[in-house]
Parts: C-alpha cells; structure tokens; sequence
C-alpha cells in the first residue's frame, strides 16, 4: 500500500522527527574493552553481509590469535559453545544491569570453561554443543580473563567478535552506543543515489542509479539539475559507508532518513535487531542489484513484506506520490553511531512525457508478500509461506526433461536466486518414472543454479506419490536417488600406519550431494574431532592417545543416509626426528686461468 503525505500524518512525522533521528540513551562507561590493546575495530554493527546484516563489532588482534579476552563487566557466564562455520567458540555473558555480552571466534577459553565445555563435548560425544550455564558456577568480574582470541568458526581472519544484547530479548544492541573508548569525528561517506518505480514491483524494474559528489555545502548529484521522471510512484536509495577516526575500513552507516519538502518521510536506523531479523537485509538492501554484481544500495522505503524493525515510523512505507508537476526537495541525511552527518540534497520532478508502460508481467498468478503464496504444476508444487517475500513475484517457471543419471524427475525451474526468500519455501516434486524399491529411501531433491548446488533429503507425501523439502532461495529444482556412499581420505600406508611423527590427523570427507555426520572412535570411544570450517575434521593428539597402538574408527554419513565405514590401526611412540645426514665436504683445485695469445 502506497501512503500519501497528509496533514496528519505530516504533523505526526514532525513530531517524531526528534525521536527517530536521535540514538538512544544507553549506560556510558559501564563496558570496558575486552581486550588490553589499542582500541580498534574491522568492523561495526550495521555493516552489510551476504544476507545479514553485522550483529556487533569486529575487534582488531593486531592481526593475531591468543590474545588474551576479558569480561566488559561484572556477570556470569550464561551460555557458551561451538558453533562450526558461525561464532565458532564463543561465550556469552549475562550482567546485571539487564544486558548481555557476546565473544565469539575464540581459540580456546579460559582453563575452568574449557574443561567444562570438553566434559560437555565428550558426554554429547559432539564438537559442535550449545551450552546453558547455571547462574553461579562461573561468576566473572570486570576485567576477568575469559579467553583467548582466535579465528574460529566463519572467522576469515584474527579478530574478536564482539555484540552487547538486550537480555531478555536477544536483540543485538549498538555498542558504538555504549560509550566505548573509540573517537570518531568523520562524518560518513554518500558514494551513490538510486531511484526506484514503485508503480509495480521493486523486482520488476531496474534502478536508475545517479553519482554523487561531496561539495562545501554538502552532498549534491554530480550532474546539475533536476531529477525528470515519468513515474507517479518512486522510491529512493543510497550507497553510502562510515570510517571510524584513523581507519580506512568502510564500515556501515547507522542511519538514514528521507525527507521531502522538508518533511520527515521514513527512514532506518540501525540498532536493536534480533537474530531472527538479520535476514531482512535482504529486503533492506536492492538484493537483486547486489546480486548481480552491483553495489549495496540501503532503501530509504520499508518493501511491503518487510516487518524487521529498523525502519521508522514503522507504519510508513516512504514511497513518495508525485501528484503535480512542480520540483520537489529532496533530503536525505546519513549518520553514524557517533552522529556525524552527512548531507544529500536534489529534486525531483514528474515529466509526464517520459511515462511510459508498466513492465509486461508474467502470464502465472503473482506471488503476493504477506500472503501464502503457492505454484501447482501436474508433477510439481512451490509453497510460499506468507513470511516468505518481501514484495511482489511474478514467477517464471520452466519444466527440462532430464536423463542425469539416478534422476527420477524432470527438473523444475521457478525463478532465479536474484530474488531473495526470507526463511523456507517447501518444494514438491512428484516422481516421472516408477521409483525401485532400493531408491525409495536415498532419495534427494537437489536445488541448483549455475555452479551452485544444494540437496536437501526429500522425505514422501500423498501416498508415496510426491517427495518434499525445504529450501531458502529460488532456482532448478530435481529429484535424484543417491545410491553412492561418501568417500574419505586414507590415513595412511601399511597395515599399521605410523603416527609417530604427525601432530594430529586430518580427514576431508566427500560426497556427491553432500555430507550430514562425521564421527571417529578411538579404541571403541569416541574421540573429539573439531570442525571449525566445515570441510576438515581435525584431531591434535593429546591426552585421550597415550602412547601404543590404537583402533580407529571413522564413520560418515550423506544427506540421503548412505554410510562410509573405515577402520585402520596405528602406532603412536615418542618420535625423535632422523639425524641429519653430514654433508662431505671436497676440496677442489682451482682452475687455472690460461693466456689469452
């Protein structure tokens, strides 16, 4: 729904004019920085990710592991754990001022936590554990040593994962709020406007995008004039990014918002966000833009399936009805945490000589947002939740005979992945030919575009007529038999394979649509092997592999349940490397220079 700018909505943007524009008030002072360096950070919250947005502050290690992480203040610890390809080790702290502490991408904790968290490991016989810790069995002061700093989980380099939450909500707070000893008096930086035809779908049309240029009376479009265009109906963008005082990183803005005629419209800022939101960056940036190779663009108008909470006043979607022909001021004002300003100024104006048609829509049924939404085929269905989008879809739907090998459908293509899905979409395929009876439970459905792949273990329905998974994003969709087993590396040569030398074992399984589980038991117990990156299973050999021979057992399952099951024994003795070998040295006779005649 396209909201007007009427009188009484004018006089109520005024007056929340001064709320929204503000930050809020948090304690000052009460965190101190959890480490003993040099302030300074890679990163802020608000920073834009592939399909998130960064939920804390990025600490600098001086490019280094081990450093030593202390507690912000005074609590206990409430939660700890693993989590592979995310926070890696992590730990959470819980104050009692009602707030919360996040440090993430640990090495290794503090000697007390890390005995707990390996006795959790090993009676769950899993790396990967989530932790609830009883209120009084590790109190922490201010300044308590925690742990070491590390690179673990999604981590692509040494740093500290920092975030401040709301404890009873889990939101993640902005802790440049907090009054953290980090100065920044550089205003951000507007590199980019785009502006969007909200007459239709923001999918369905592209942006017109306009270079800006930094002058002393603030930021104005590098091409004079006004902004002509032939739609009643427009919405607005920008690219824009923050510098904290003496860093070159290009973190995220905090704020934005968008008047017109001097009147406050709609805007963002960004704090308070819930993990289960974060994903409404895809709706909060021009995703299918992104997608395609192009910038980040911010919206400055809430998309119609956006129910995230950063955009204010929330019931204002900030799509601007240009009813006359006149110029219209535009104003956009961009902030940091610290809330320097930045300043975008321009017109607008409708030409109705460049209006032109609405885009041709697809022949099938739109996809609605805030509506269940579903695409029925004879031998295939797409279901949407009403969750599920952030604005109108027309889907585009193309049915390709298949002969792959262990294909038992055609393969079902609903749109592309360069429009994004929020949470899952539930994909069913019914079968074209009579599935044999040792197929029936090896079946997948895989979920493909370009070089990329994903299959899901398809469970049946209707009968045993249809099988169905669930997916997040659009694409080729086929239902396959995964009759072939994972493979695994050996761990070496001969029937005892001497370990004498090594330091740990490492095994990267692999499979054709992909692995589920890893388990390895040493001597018929099971033995801990970590899995930070998700590729490599990795044991540093330690106290649970004293010195003799030993029995391991590896065990690997794929998504569609097949197991690889590999047994080898080895040798394990205190190793003293060869000697080196002397070199003989020779004396030779120096050559003899002859006369030139």
């Amino acid at each position: 729904m396209i909201r007007t700018i009427t009188t009484t909505l004018v006089s109520f943007l005024l007056l929340q004019n001064a709320v929204f524009s503000q930050k809020p008030i948090y304690p000052q002072g009460y965190f101190r920085w959890p480490l003993n360096l040099s302030p300074q950070i890679v990163a802020n919250l608000g920073e834009l990710r592939p399909n998130h947005w960064h939920m804390g502050l990025d600490i600098r290690t001086n490019q280094r592991v081990d450093q030593l992480v202390y507690a912000a203040a005074e609590g206990y610890v409430a939660y700890m754990g693993i989590r592979p390809l995310s926070f890696g080790r992590f730990i959470i702290i819980n104050h009692p001022n009602g707030l919360s502490t996040l440090y993430a991408h640990l090495n290794d904790f503090a000697p007390e936590l890390e005995k707990y968290a390996t006795e959790q490991q090993y009676k769950q016989q899993s790396w990967a554990v989530e932790l609830g810790i009883p209120a009084g069995m590790f109190p922490v002061k201010k300044g308590s040593f925690i742990a070491y700093s590390g690179t673990t989980g999604g981590s692509q380099g040494p740093h500290v994962h920092f975030e401040i939450r709301d404890t009873k909500t889990g939101k993640c707070l902005n802790p440049l709020l907090f009054g953290l000893p980090l100065q920044d008096n550089v205003p951000p930086t507007i590199t980019r406007l785009a502006m969007y035809d909200r007459t239709g779908s923001i999918y369905n049309a592209s942006p017109q995008l306009f270079p800006v240029k930094k002058t002393t009376a603030g930021y104005v479009l590098t091409k004079p004039g006004a902004i002509k265009t032939g739609k009643s109906k427009i919405s607005f963008a920008i690219q824009a990014f923050d510098r904290i005082s003496g860093s070159n990183n290009e973190d995220g803005i905090y704020s934005a918002w968008l008047y017109f005629d001097d009147q406050l419209v709609n805007g963002f800022a960004l704090d308070s966000i819930g993990y289960e939101q974060t994903g409404y960056l895809n709706a909060q940036i021009d995703y299918t833009l992104r997608y395609n190779g192009g910038p980040f663009v911010q919206h400055l108008s809430r998309l119609p399936g956006n129910i995230s909470s950063v955009y204010h006043p929330a019931g204002v979607e900030g799509v601007l009805l240009l009813k006359d022909t006149g110029q219209h001021n535009i104003r956009i004002e961009v902030r940091d945490a610290y809330q320097n300003l930045s300043v975008l100024n321009f017109t607008v104006q409708f030409d109705e000589k460049l209006a032109t048609a609405p885009a041709t829509a697809s022949s099938f049924k739109p996809f609605i947002p805030n509506y269940v939404n579903i695409l029925e085929k004879p031998d295939f269905e797409m279901y949407l939740p009403d969750n599920c989008l952030y604005d109108t879809v027309y889907p585009a739907y193309y049915r390709t005979a298949s002969a792959a090998a262990n294909a038992a459908s055609a393969i079902h293509q609903v749109n592309t992945p360069a429009i994004p899905v929020e949470g899952r979409l539930t994909v069913r395929i019914k079968p074209d030919q009579a599935v044999p009876a040792n197929w029936r439970d090896r079946m997948v459905i895989q979920r493909s575009y370009k070089n990329s792949k994903e299959a899901k273990k398809a469970s049946w329905s209707n009968n045993n007529q249809w099988l169905s998974a669930e997916f997040g994003n659009f694409g080729s969709f086929q239902a396959f038999a995964d009759l072939v087993p994972p493979n695994v590396n050996e761990l070496g040569k001969g029937d005892t394979v001497n370990l004498s030398a090594a330091s740990r074992i490492v095994f990267t399984p692999t499979d054709n649509f992909g692995i589920k589980s890893f388990r390895a038991e040493l001597d018929g117990q099971w033995l801990r092997f970590t899995n930070d990156k998700g590729r490599n299973w990795i044991y540093v050999f330690d106290e649970r592999c004293p010195y003799g021979v030993h029995q391991l057992k590896v065990q690997i399952e794929d998504v569609a349940g097949n197991i690889t099951t590999r047994t080898w024994w080895f040798k394990k003795y205190p190793y003293t490397p060869p000697p080196k070998k002397a070199v003989k040295k020779t004396t030779r006779k120096p050559v003899s220079k002859k006369k030139k005649k």
